[in-house]
């Protein structure tokens, strides 16, 4: 005698071999769906995280032998305190360069090793917010606006030659550099490992995201750039993965004024200042035009 088939009740799913196709599909596109907007809303909320990396200071800043350590705090308008340090050499009233940091960088770790990088020139090294010993919270506009604050500050001092001043930016600060370039006059302007934007570096890497519309941050040096028309000294590490050379060519380019680059062969990311030409060509650059 042959058995009936059992009836499914009414509200029980039927096994996963007896759905029909399209409710399968209807169920992966929700899945797909509801894990990229989980994961658009993790990135528009959490880019901070991902784009600022504050350290702590390591060790007590020092200075090169026979040079004078300064300790420099700055109160912002919103409450914030930016600390670091200005470093000046013996020479009387000597040009400047103020050095904006990379997005993990704690840049008052630095300071012994500013002769052999600048030379005989005051050096201002002063952490952004939640770096070092710096409070607050970072962002692209108060990175920007502390960073003007802190030229126009240093540009008074009697100490200081103001009509030559140098701009040294490397990777994200070399966002904050372009923007205190196009805004303050200086003399000229370094860029180790720039971007044309961070956006762009963005859609080169989460191209399936609308990181257009998701991003709080731009630093879109590439609009800047025709505005700037003093001299730059573009360094681009040739093995750099993170900031791929053509993001640093395609800002150069469009710099309003003179440029000089430098490909360091070999060279990545995070160790294109140990390059041996690193150096040289950063005194050098300083040297004609500042």
């Amino acid at each position: 005698m042959r058995a009936r088939g059992r009836r499914v009740p009414h509200g029980q799913l039927r096994p996963a071999a007896l759905r029909s196709p399209v409710t399968v599909l209807a169920w992966l596109l929700g899945t797909a769906a509801i894990a990229y907007v989980a994961i658009a809303g993790a990135v528009w909320f959490g880019q901070e995280r991902l784009l600022f990396y504050p350290q702590p200071v390591s060790v007590a800043p020092g200075a090169p032998p026979a040079w004078r350590l300064e300790q420099i705090e700055h109160r912002t308008p919103d409450g914030a305190t930016l600390r670091g340090v200005l470093l000046l050499p013996r020479r009387e009233r000597p040009p400047l360069v103020v050095y904006y940091g990379g997005n993990a960088e704690e840049v008052t770790a630095g300071a012994t090793e500013v002769a052999a990088e600048y030379g005989e020139r005051a050096v201002l090294l002063v952490n952004y917010r939640a770096y070092g010993a710096s409070t607050g919270n970072p962002s692209e506009k108060a990175l920007v606006a502390d960073a003007l604050a802190l030229l126009d500050r240093v540009r008074t001092r009697s100490d200081i030659d103001a009509s030559r001043i140098a701009l040294h930016g490397r990777s994200l600060g070399t966002g904050v550099a372009v923007q205190v370039a196009a805004s303050r006059p200086v003399a000229c302007v370094i860029l180790t490992s720039p971007f044309d934007s961070a956006l762009d570096v963005a859609r080169a890497i989460y191209g399936w995201l609308p990181v257009g519309l998701l991003m709080r941050h731009p630093f879109d040096s590439l609009a800047r750039a025709p505005q700037v028309h003093v001299p730059a000294l573009v360094l681009i590490g040739a093995a750099d993965t993170l900031i791929p050379p053509s993001h640093s060519q395609r800002l150069a380019d469009a710099w309003g004024g003179p440029v000089e680059r430098v490909v360091l062969d070999g060279a990545g990311h995070n160790d294109v200042h140990l390059h041996p030409a690193y150096n040289g060509a950063i005194r050098a650059f300083l040297e004609r035009c500042a």
